[in-house]
């Protein structure tokens, strides 16, 4: 029960890594903020992790309900120990659309930056607010191996995370420092949070099981972290040695 009365918001908290990540965090004693867009998804996700776990429906793309998030949780709760932001995806999967970038309509390169970029730095913008006056904090955000390799038709995912991972990671970080706030990414290659991603190649010859993956990301929160900041893990089983052969 390594977080015992500690609270962490976990965006994209209703499926994928964000539920994974929510639900160990609650067996590690934390309460728990789910937000997430998908309000039935929310119900069900509350209902699977428990009662330490509370559903906050949130458009990450809309500042005013991410700000009324991160007070929610603090109002409830006293204080806001971690952010992790786990909502995003790549447009051309959820809009089922897949081009050239420069044949993709706007929108929905739009709808990408907004969701994976602009989103993240509206929960980091509210969440360090609140951890600077308590002076204390932690912060994980998702990259991803996109973020390094690029990609010609979801290139606003490969634009959002390539952010994320360098100038939002790195200058969160220095920020933090001065505060007692530590700021870190996780970039996952593939995952087995969707079958297809059994078919990404990595050096290791697998995807990372996601328990893996929230592992990191709980270590990073924890004490046993308590060293590092301002730092992009890669978890790509090798993925990226196979860039250049």
């Amino acid at each position: 029960m390594i977080f015992e009365g500690k609270t962490a918001i976990v965006t994209g908290g209703a499926s994928g890594m964000g539920k994974a990540t929510a639900l160990r965090f609650t067996q590690e004693g934390a309460n728990v903020v789910l937000a997430d867009v998908d309000r039935d998804a929310l119900k069900s996700a509350e209902r699977e992790i428990g009662k330490k776990a509370v559903g906050v429906p949130c458009d990450v793309r809309n500042f005013e309900e991410v700000a009324s998030t991160v007070n929610f949780a603090v109002k409830s709760f006293g204080s806001l120990d971690f952010l992790i932001n786990c909502a995003g995806g790549n447009s051309c999967r959820i809009f089922n659309r897949h081009a050239e970038f420069c044949d993709l309509p706007i929108e929905q390169i739009r709808w990408g930056i907004d969701v994976n970029l602009m989103g993240t730095v509206y929960f980091c913008h509210e969440a360090m607010r609140q951890m600077k006056a308590q002076k204390s904090g932690v912060i994980i955000n998702f990259g991803s191996i996109t973020g390094i390799e690029g990609d010609i038709c979801g290139m606003d995912y490969a634009i959002s995370k390539s952010a994320i991972m360098n100038g939002l990671n790195k200058s969160l970080a220095m920020l933090g420092a001065k505060y007692g706030v530590r700021v870190n990414c996780v970039a996952p290659g593939p995952v087995l949070t969707r079958p297809a991603m059994a078919n990404m190649k990595t050096a290791l010859g697998r995807a990372a099981d996601p328990m893996e993956i929230v592992d990191m990301v709980l270590y990073l929160c924890s004490d046993k972290g308590g060293f590092i900041t301002g730092e992009t893990v890669l978890m790509d089983g090798g993925r990226h040695l196979m860039m250049n052969g």
